[in-house]
Protein backbone atom coordinates (compact mmCIF):
# COMPACT_ATOMS: atom_id res chain seq x y z
CA UNK A 1 0.00 0.00 0.00
CA UNK A 2 1.22 3.51 -0.76
CA UNK A 3 2.05 6.37 1.67
CA UNK A 4 0.79 9.96 1.16
CA UNK A 5 2.44 12.21 2.37
CA UNK A 6 2.87 16.09 2.55
CA UNK A 7 6.62 17.82 2.04
CA UNK A 8 6.91 20.46 3.75
CA UNK A 9 10.48 22.22 3.33
CA UNK A 10 12.57 24.80 5.54
CA UNK A 11 15.90 26.01 5.43
CA UNK A 12 16.11 26.43 9.19
CA UNK A 13 15.14 22.64 9.53
CA UNK A 14 18.44 20.21 9.41
CA UNK A 15 17.15 17.12 10.12
CA UNK A 16 14.07 15.26 8.67
CA UNK A 17 10.52 14.53 11.06
CA UNK A 18 7.22 13.44 10.58
CA UNK A 19 3.72 14.77 11.94
CA UNK A 20 0.43 13.20 11.63
CA UNK A 21 -2.23 15.34 11.76
CA UNK A 22 -5.76 15.61 13.40
CA UNK A 23 -7.54 14.29 9.91
CA UNK A 24 -4.50 11.46 9.56
CA UNK A 25 -2.75 13.57 6.35
CA UNK A 26 1.00 12.91 7.24
CA UNK A 27 3.31 15.47 6.71
CA UNK A 28 7.17 14.99 6.64
CA UNK A 29 8.93 18.07 8.14
CA UNK A 30 12.03 17.91 5.63
CA UNK A 31 15.59 20.46 4.99
CA UNK A 32 15.43 21.98 1.65
CA UNK A 33 17.98 19.48 0.33
CA UNK A 34 17.43 16.55 1.13
CA UNK A 35 16.52 14.15 -1.74
CA UNK A 36 13.32 12.85 -2.31
CA UNK A 37 14.16 9.48 -2.53
CA UNK A 38 15.81 9.64 0.78
CA UNK A 39 12.34 11.24 2.58
CA UNK A 40 10.89 8.11 0.48
CA UNK A 41 12.97 5.48 2.03
CA UNK A 42 12.26 7.27 5.56
CA UNK A 43 9.29 7.28 5.60
CA UNK A 44 9.10 3.50 4.71
CA UNK A 45 10.82 2.73 7.65
CA UNK A 46 8.26 4.09 9.77
CA UNK A 47 5.55 2.60 7.62
CA UNK A 48 4.21 0.86 11.32
CA UNK A 49 4.70 4.25 13.34
CA UNK A 50 2.46 6.07 10.91
CA UNK A 51 -0.54 2.82 10.73
CA UNK A 52 -0.48 3.41 14.36
CA UNK A 53 -0.86 6.89 14.67
CA UNK A 54 -3.86 7.52 11.84
CA UNK A 55 -5.34 4.34 13.17
CA UNK A 56 -5.79 5.76 16.55
CA UNK A 57 -9.85 5.52 17.55
CA UNK A 58 -9.75 8.51 19.71
CA UNK A 59 -9.12 10.82 17.56
CA UNK A 60 -11.79 10.14 15.13
CA UNK A 61 -15.09 9.48 17.45
CA UNK A 62 -18.35 11.46 16.75
CA UNK A 63 -19.58 14.84 18.02
CA UNK A 64 -21.90 14.79 20.95
CA UNK A 65 -24.01 17.21 19.74
CA UNK A 66 -25.70 17.25 16.86
CA UNK A 67 -25.03 20.27 14.24
CA UNK A 68 -27.52 22.87 13.51
CA UNK A 69 -29.73 22.04 16.57
CA UNK A 70 -30.31 24.68 19.52
CA UNK A 71 -28.82 24.40 22.72
CA UNK A 72 -31.38 23.21 25.67
CA UNK A 73 -30.59 23.89 29.53
CA UNK A 74 -28.44 21.28 30.93
CA UNK A 75 -26.29 20.91 28.61
CA UNK A 76 -22.27 21.35 29.18
CA UNK A 77 -19.63 23.18 28.01
CA UNK A 78 -15.88 22.87 28.25
CA UNK A 79 -13.96 26.25 29.12
CA UNK A 80 -10.43 25.89 30.89
CA UNK A 81 -10.52 21.96 31.66
CA UNK A 82 -13.58 22.22 33.08
CA UNK A 83 -17.48 21.48 31.88
CA UNK A 84 -20.01 24.07 32.66
CA UNK A 85 -23.69 23.65 32.57
CA UNK A 86 -25.55 25.87 29.89
CA UNK A 87 -28.77 27.69 31.02
CA UNK A 88 -31.13 28.78 28.47
CA UNK A 89 -32.20 32.33 28.71
CA UNK A 90 -36.01 33.37 27.53
CA UNK A 91 -35.68 36.47 28.11
CA UNK A 92 -33.48 39.98 29.77
CA UNK A 93 -30.46 38.22 27.90
CA UNK A 94 -28.99 39.93 24.22
CA UNK A 95 -25.59 38.39 25.08
CA UNK A 96 -23.63 34.53 26.27
CA UNK A 97 -22.79 35.54 29.92
CA UNK A 98 -20.47 33.51 32.05
CA UNK A 99 -20.45 32.73 35.74
CA UNK A 100 -19.87 29.66 37.01
CA UNK A 101 -21.63 28.27 34.22
CA UNK A 102 -22.90 29.52 30.71
CA UNK A 103 -26.30 31.70 30.09
CA UNK A 104 -27.05 31.31 26.37
CA UNK A 105 -30.57 33.38 25.08
CA UNK A 106 -32.77 31.28 23.62
CA UNK A 107 -33.20 34.25 20.17
CA UNK A 108 -30.32 32.99 18.91
CA UNK A 109 -31.89 29.70 17.80
CA UNK A 110 -29.79 27.62 15.93
CA UNK A 111 -27.37 30.25 16.04
CA UNK A 112 -26.43 29.24 19.20
CA UNK A 113 -23.42 26.95 19.00
CA UNK A 114 -21.94 29.37 16.45
CA UNK A 115 -22.40 32.06 19.22
CA UNK A 116 -20.41 29.97 21.77
CA UNK A 117 -17.66 29.16 19.12
CA UNK A 118 -17.55 33.27 18.87
CA UNK A 119 -16.97 33.44 22.43
CA UNK A 120 -14.53 30.95 22.60
CA UNK A 121 -12.56 32.66 19.80
CA UNK A 122 -12.47 36.09 21.97
CA UNK A 123 -11.88 34.26 25.39
CA UNK A 124 -8.77 32.34 23.35
CA UNK A 125 -7.17 35.77 22.12
CA UNK A 126 -8.13 37.16 25.57
CA UNK A 127 -5.79 34.59 27.45
CA UNK A 128 -3.35 32.52 24.59
CA UNK A 129 -2.31 35.65 23.47
CA UNK A 130 -1.07 37.60 26.67
CA UNK A 131 0.41 34.51 27.87
CA UNK A 132 1.98 33.74 24.44
CA UNK A 133 4.35 37.24 24.92
CA UNK A 134 5.06 36.20 28.25
CA UNK A 135 6.58 33.34 27.38
CA UNK A 136 7.97 34.66 24.95
CA UNK A 137 9.96 37.17 27.09
CA UNK A 138 11.15 34.63 29.76
CA UNK A 139 12.39 32.13 26.91
CA UNK A 140 14.31 35.45 24.67
CA UNK A 141 12.71 34.89 21.87
CA UNK A 142 11.16 37.38 19.19
CA UNK A 143 7.57 36.63 17.76
CA UNK A 144 6.77 38.83 14.80
CA UNK A 145 2.84 37.61 15.29
CA UNK A 146 0.38 35.64 17.01
CA UNK A 147 -2.80 34.04 15.32
CA UNK A 148 -5.47 32.37 17.03
CA UNK A 149 -7.27 30.82 14.09
CA UNK A 150 -9.34 27.44 13.27
CA UNK A 151 -6.35 25.00 12.70
CA UNK A 152 -8.88 22.34 13.96
CA UNK A 153 -6.24 19.19 12.84
CA UNK A 154 -3.25 21.27 14.95
CA UNK A 155 -3.07 22.59 18.46
CA UNK A 156 -0.14 25.52 17.76
CA UNK A 157 1.89 26.13 14.78
CA UNK A 158 5.22 28.46 13.92
CA UNK A 159 6.63 29.43 10.48
CA UNK A 160 10.43 30.09 9.69
CA UNK A 161 9.08 34.14 10.03
CA UNK A 162 8.67 33.42 13.57
CA UNK A 163 4.94 33.83 13.39
CA UNK A 164 3.05 31.46 15.59
CA UNK A 165 -0.78 30.10 15.43
CA UNK A 166 -3.00 28.70 18.02
CA UNK A 167 -6.40 26.86 17.25
CA UNK A 168 -9.02 28.39 19.06
CA UNK A 169 -10.45 25.53 20.58
CA UNK A 170 -7.40 25.29 23.25
CA UNK A 171 -9.00 27.61 25.07
CA UNK A 172 -11.42 24.67 26.56
CA UNK A 173 -8.16 22.87 27.58
CA UNK A 174 -6.61 23.49 31.08
CA UNK A 175 -4.69 26.51 31.62
CA UNK A 176 -0.97 24.40 31.88
CA UNK A 177 -1.88 22.43 29.31
CA UNK A 178 -2.51 25.62 26.86
CA UNK A 179 1.00 26.80 28.43
CA UNK A 180 2.97 23.40 26.99
CA UNK A 181 1.23 23.96 23.80
CA UNK A 182 2.43 27.72 23.78
CA UNK A 183 6.15 26.87 24.78
CA UNK A 184 5.79 24.05 22.49
CA UNK A 185 5.59 26.15 19.29
CA UNK A 186 8.42 28.73 21.20
CA UNK A 187 10.92 26.15 22.00
CA UNK A 188 10.65 25.56 17.93
CA UNK A 189 11.97 29.07 17.87
CA UNK A 190 15.16 28.07 19.20
CA UNK A 191 15.26 24.50 18.09
CA UNK A 192 13.84 23.57 15.01
CA UNK A 193 13.96 19.86 15.69
CA UNK A 194 12.39 17.60 18.68
CA UNK A 195 15.86 16.81 20.10
CA UNK A 196 16.64 16.65 23.51
CA UNK A 197 17.60 20.55 23.74
CA UNK A 198 14.25 21.22 22.83
CA UNK A 199 12.47 18.85 25.20
CA UNK A 200 14.61 20.47 28.06
CA UNK A 201 13.81 24.03 27.38
CA UNK A 202 9.82 23.11 27.00
CA UNK A 203 10.36 21.13 30.54
CA UNK A 204 12.24 23.97 32.17
CA UNK A 205 9.33 26.36 31.11
CA UNK A 206 6.27 24.55 32.06
CA UNK A 207 7.56 21.76 34.56
CA UNK A 208 3.36 19.86 34.34
CA UNK A 209 4.83 19.39 30.39
CA UNK A 210 4.50 15.24 30.50
CA UNK A 211 1.20 16.00 32.38
CA UNK A 212 -0.35 18.22 29.80
CA UNK A 213 1.05 16.21 26.66
CA UNK A 214 -1.33 12.74 28.48
CA UNK A 215 -4.18 15.40 29.10
CA UNK A 216 -4.10 15.82 25.16
CA UNK A 217 -3.52 12.29 24.59
CA UNK A 218 -6.40 11.23 26.46
CA UNK A 219 -8.85 14.14 26.04
CA UNK A 220 -7.41 16.00 22.53
CA UNK A 221 -11.04 14.58 21.31
CA UNK A 222 -12.97 16.85 23.95
CA UNK A 223 -11.68 20.07 22.64
CA UNK A 224 -13.08 19.39 19.37
CA UNK A 225 -16.74 18.83 20.26
CA UNK A 226 -19.29 21.21 18.66
CA UNK A 227 -19.66 22.29 22.77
Amino acid sequence: MVLEYTIQRSAKRRQLTITVERDRSVVVHAPVGLAEERIRQVVEARRQWIYEKTHHPQKYQGLPHPPGKELVSGESALYLGRRYRIEVVREGLAEIRFNRGFQIPSSFGIRQVETLREWYIGKAKDKIIPRTKAHARRLGVEVAKIKIADNRYRWGSCTARNNVGFDWRLIKAPMFVIDYVIVHELAHLIEANHTPRFWNIVRTEVPMAEKAKDWLKENGQLLEEAI
